[in-house]
């Protein structure tokens, strides 16, 4: 395995030819969408979560499978038919808030206008992905293949995933061997691995299981280089800053840091945000400034995640415990495993000067 910055490509083997995407965790952020659904449905009858158990994600299971399992464990008076019918509604009014993951839509759109052949092979029915797609634009018409649950012959050990990526790369007329597979699961990795397929894992917390399968684990799509792949390289860096959808928080700044407050800063952030990223701050109805933003892995707090804001244009420091908007619309590079504060001050106002000719920039501007 190798992170982004220590794989230097793939220049053995075969070439690819066709890129395979996972969509729940890979390309959308459909679990943060639809967290607490599970909860709410519960509560209809008097169940209460059992943290412990769904931690340990039914991964690769049927949807059938998996209802039979929840209405056992939590004895539900419902089939496994019923539970399906009932919770399903409460899903879909989810997934139309879910949002594309840093990074996806600009993947799909450089593989289409390069004619690079993309298929997507997900672990949901069919209906359930066309219904997923269908609120972010252009995406059904980007996928040469669409692939579900249920459009995949049954087998062993597990069924569906350790045969989706074959299913998927023979419907786009290409070799296994000649397939790169973009996943954020363990078992998803598990089934590119057993099929022979390069693999990038973009877990959602890191799982340290993905490493020694994946040939390259990221943070973020944000990091994906297509050119070590052998595939066109991107061209829509700015000098040395990548415009990107822009990701709104709110939180409270406390020592340099923005930290939860009623609108938790932290936990608003997608599981794939993580690096340094420039932005804009407001702190009132009146003042508005150019930030830096380095969000790093902290395993030390619930959240996971640090973000840390240097205001670039100002040398005073703000006041402390204050609420504040950041509204980030540009990226400049991947998190390193150190906080940006560790960096010699130079290079911390090197970025800064990066930052402040980029912000002046119209692809920029605050929305």
């Amino acid at each position: 395995m190798s992170c982004c910055c220590e794989f230097q490509g793939c220049d053995k083997g075969a070439k690819v030819l066709g890129v395979i995407f996972d969509l729940d965790g890979t390309l959308l952020d459909t679990e943060r969408a639809s967290r607490g659904v599970l909860n709410e449905f519960l509560a209809r009858y008097g169940k209460e979560l059992d943290r412990e158990k769904e931690d340990k994600k039914r991964l690769g299971m049927t949807q059938k499978d998996t209802a039979t399992i929840m209405v056992t464990d939590y004895e539900l008076p419902l089939t496994p038919d019923q539970f399906i019918n009932e919770i399903t509604p409460m899903y879909r009014e989810r997934w139309a808030k879910a949002k594309a993951l840093p990074g996806a839509n600009r993947l799909i759109k450089h593989f289409q206008k390069n004619g690079v052949p993309v298929a997507l092979a997900s672990n949901s029915l069919r209906e359930y992905i066309d219904a997923k797609i269908s609120y972010h634009k252009g995406w059904k018409e980007s996928f040469s293949v669409i692939l579900g649950s249920d459009q995949v012959k049954a087998g062993k050990p597990s069924p569906y995933f350790f045969c989706r990526f074959e299913e998927a790369a023979k419907k786009m007329g290409v070799d296994a061997i000649n397939c790169l597979v973009i996943e954020d699961s363990l078992v998803g990795v598990k089934a590119a691995n057993a099929a022979q397929m390069k693999i990038v894992a973009v877990p959602s917390q890191r799982e340290a299981d993905c490493n020694g399968l994946a040939n390259v684990v990221l943070h973020s799509l944000l990091e994906f280089q297509p050119e070590l792949w052998g595939l066109p390289p991107f061209d829509d860096w700015l000098d040395d800053t990548l415009p990107i959808e822009p990701i709104h928080l709110s939180g409270l700044y406390v020592t340099g840091c923005l930290e939860e407050s009623t609108d938790n800063a932290t936990l608003a952030l997608p599981d794939q945000a993580v690096g340094l990223y420039l932005g804009w701050a407001k702190i009132d109805t009146d003042r508005k400034f150019k930030i830096l933003a380095s969000i790093n892995l902290d395993f030390s707090c619930v959240a996971y995640k640090r973000i840390r804001v240097y205001l670039v244009d100002s040398n005073s420091d703000l006041k402390q415990k204050q609420k504040m908007q950041i509204s980030l619309v540009g990226y400049i590079r991947t998190w390193d495993n150190k906080e940006l504060s560790s960096i010699a001050f130079d290079k911390l106002d090197e970025y800064k000067s990066t930052a402040r000719a980029s912000l002046d920039l119209p692809s920029f501007a605050c929305l």
